[in-house]
């Protein structure tokens, strides 16, 4: 399918996608400055973080405990991608722009993505990563204290878990730029087109399976590799049932609204 054709048409001779989409115009208006500061907020706290735990990790680093800290990095990597699928399944399946206070700044960028891919590729590095940088400053701060508080011995002792947590919060820091990188088809570094093509990281080919009208799949989107083992054993659409069983709630109701509007 061209990729023109990845959005629902709304009314003939109306765009179908794109910065031109009356919702996404509308969906991008709704930026605002508030939202901006707690991005920059949220960006430089979580890098600071990330600094201070990265040099204690290289501190208390030992060749001993090698295999176990490989496997912890590994299954913080899939962990993360399992948690960017259930947070991009949650914000594009279910709830509304009009929410307060998540609809305009969580949700909104979901629904305008849905209309504009090419949208995320325009948005700088504080707009891109500013709500993933929010999400770990809490795990960040914890594994700090961890390291100001404890013990050389006690820290050794749970390093391997250490591994992990920094790993967990590391991936899903990068989960959106990544995912930007899978929008970008030029000018991207020669190491990003590496770790795509291996697929070390979400490559570009994988995730436009996701964004073929109506957005029911694929949703992983750190590395990509739960994908296809979520998808084989059909886990948003039991997800879905489940939850349209117990709410009446209708998945994707909202987003289909948006890619509706026409002016």
């Amino acid at each position: 399918m061209a990729e023109s054709d990845l959005a629902e048409p709304c009314r003939e001779g109306s765009p179908r996608w794109g910065p031109q989409h009356a919702g996404a115009r509308e969906l991008a208006e709704l930026y605002s400055p508030g939202k901006r500061l707690q991005e920059w907020i949220s960006v430089m706290l979580c890098f600071l973080l990330m600094s201070f735990n990265f040099c204690n990790i290289i501190r208390y680093f030992s060749f001993e405990h090698t295999a176990s800290i490989v496997l912890s990095i590994v299954a913080g990597i899939v962990t993360a991608d399992f948690a960017s699928g259930l947070v991009h399944w949650g914000a594009d399946t279910w709830g509304s722009v009009e929410l307060p206070i998540v609809g305009k700044a969580f949700i909104r960028p979901f629904r305008e993505h849905h209309i504009d891919p090419t949208a995320i590729t325009r948005h700088d590095f504080i707009e891109t990563n500013g709500d993933n940088c929010m999400l770990t400053i809490i795990p960040l701060s914890c594994l700090a204290f961890k390291f100001i508080s404890h013990s050389p011995d006690l820290i050794y002792k749970s390093y391997a878990t250490d591994c992990f947590i920094f790993a967990l919060a590391m991936f899903v820091t990068l989960t959106n730029q990544i995912h930007k990188w899978s929008h970008t088809y030029f000018g991207l570094p020669s190491w990003v087109v590496f770790l795509q093509d291996w697929h070390i990281i979400l490559p570009r080919k994988h995730h436009r399976i996701h964004h073929v009208s109506p957005h029911e799949t694929y949703f992983c989107i750190t590395t990509g590799w739960l994908n296809y083992p979520l998808e084989k054993i059909g886990f948003w659409r039991r997800l879905e049932e489940i939850i349209h069983g117990v709410t009446g709630e209708k998945p994707r109701s909202d987003d289909l609204k948006w890619a509706q509007k026409v002016k």
